[in-house]
């Protein structure tokens, strides 16, 4: 009778095998064997990092606008909490133990040992593949329009991602092929080649659909876009607040963006919530009246609240645990700004504003003449009309499939390749800074690349020494 192959296993097989399947002590006797089972949980686990991957991918690229996310659950629930702080973490786990697991299975393949799940892996794979699947549904549903900005970043990464898959291909080949050897019957032959050569194919030829704004010549660079601030700069102040304003002009931008609504007694003022619980402290000084909206409050009563504390008890960027003793000074000082009040500072920082006008709710005093009453306060500033630029709230939605808001390098990197004239972003600090774009690659160079890498991978995949030493660590490792 045969031996086992386990037999002429690696020593460090046994420590693998207690891995994977949770078992410590000494292994199974006779022939070890991998069953039909267990060939389909490899396969979830296969999915599992591949949606693991993904999610994680999903994660950063949506990272641009997950503060629109905690907005959105805090007007929900009530209570602040920066999700990024719980869905990066989360990806970045379910990644690293799905690729563990991964790499145990395949090192336990390549030992000629049984790929034996133990039920607990199994059941936290499929939590896994469960939580994913229902954050993809729920970004779906709710959050439908950012799959647009999954489109755009696949512009700014499918150069570098493409030549990580023609890494990852030919690292997989000696498994695959060892695989293919292996089987004994037809059917799972033709299987794996078919999938083999079908994903060397897609890899091989995906830059024929690569496009890019970046690739492009230096010579061809367009113009640095203009910073607009949205809601000034709420990374390092309260946002709409008239210290923002002034960290919108530090910073370089040269618009600062807002959102004006008016008060019951018709003065047009600073706010984007239609509640003021989440940007002032109107839970303490008018607890009866918290969730009402904020237009129905007159501006005396607006006067009172402070605009600025919040920043400070619940920091919406990382960027306000930076704040030196005098700015956090500034900050507990912040109030509700009028328009009138931003106006005549921004005419001083030479800064134009853009802000979309609320209108108020249907029992208000000014519901039908808001606009009356915001035309009104511009015009009495004195301010230069080319500096003020103003649109109904109705339009919104319009300005922000044009212009969205960005605060990630890469996604401005990729507008200004595209010859974006401008920009809105929550990080003018930090895009100020850029001198250049993150990545500019000249067409013909990045042909080379394209070429070099994958005529490396397949002289690789295809060099007769190879071979030689697949056909030779089978023969050895089969019993006769």
């Amino acid at each position: 009778m045969a031996e086992s192959p386990s037999r002429y296993a690696p020593a460090g097989a046994g420590c693998l095998l207690s891995l994977y399947s949770c078992r410590w002590g000494q292994r199974p006797k006779g022939k070890a064997q991998t069953s039909k089972c267990d060939c389909v949980w490899l396969g979830l686990l296969a999915v599992a990092f591949v949606l693991s991957l993904g999610w994680l991918y999903i994660g950063l690229v949506l990272f641009n606008d997950l503060h629109n996310l905690n907005e959105f659950l805090f007007r929900c629930w009530g209570h602040w909490l920066d999700w990024s702080l719980v869905l990066l973490p989360v990806a970045s786990v379910l990644l690293t133990y799905s690729s563990l697991l991964l790499l145990l299975a395949l090192l336990l393949h390549l030992c000629r040992q049984p790929l034996h799940l133990h039920w607990l892996h199994k059941g936290l794979l499929l939590l896994s593949v469960l939580l994913v699947a229902a954050t993809l549904v729920g970004l779906e549903i709710q959050w439908q329009e950012e799959w647009r900005s999954l489109h755009l970043s696949l512009q700014a990464t499918a150069p570098f991602l493409h030549i990580g898959a023609v890494t990852a291909l030919t690292l997989l080949a000696w498994p695959a092929a060892e695989a293919f050897y292996c089987a004994q019957r037809r059917g799972p032959k033709v299987l794996i080649l078919l999938l083999f050569t079908g994903a060397a194919l897609a890899i091989y030829l995906a830059p024929l659909g690569i496009s890019s704004p970046c690739l492009m010549e230096y010579g061809q660079l367009p113009p640095k876009p203009k910073l607009v601030g949205h809601r000034g700069a709420p990374m390092l102040a309260p946002e709409n607040t008239l210290m923002s304003l002034r960290k919108t002009a530090e910073c370089g931008a040269s618009v600062f963006e807002t959102d004006v609504m008016v008060s019951s007694d018709g003065v047009p003022f600073l706010m984007h919530d239609e509640r003021l619980d989440r940007t002032t402290d109107v839970a303490s000084v008018f607890p009866a009246r918290a969730a009402g909206h904020s237009s129905d409050f007159s501006w005396a009563e607006l006067k009172q609240l402070n605009a600025g504390t919040w920043f400070l008890e619940r920091p919406p960027f990382w960027g306000a645990r930076e704040l030196s003793s005098p700015e956090r000074q500034e900050v507990e000082n912040q109030t509700v700004p009028s328009l009138r009040e931003l106006l005549v500072a921004a005419a001083t920082l030479n800064l134009s504003i853009m802000f979309d006008l609320r209108r108020p709710p249907p029992n208000h005093t000014y519901h039908h003449t808001f606009i009356n009453c915001t035309l009104d306060t511009v015009l009495s500033t004195r301010v230069p009309p080319a500096m003020v630029l103003w649109l109904p709230d109705e339009d919104r939605a319009e300005v922000q499939l044009r212009a969205p808001e960005l605060r990630q390098p890469w996604l401005f990197s990729l507008l200004w390749c595209a010859g974006a004239a401008s920009v809105t972003t929550n990080a003018c600090q930090l895009l100020q800074q850029l001198a250049h774009p993150l990545w500019l690659i000249p067409p013909q160079t990045y042909q080379v690349i394209w070429v070099v890498s994958e005529c490396l991978s397949a002289l690789t995949l295809l060099c007769p020494e190879n071979e030689v030493l697949l056909l030779t660590r089978i023969d050895t490792t089969v019993p006769a």
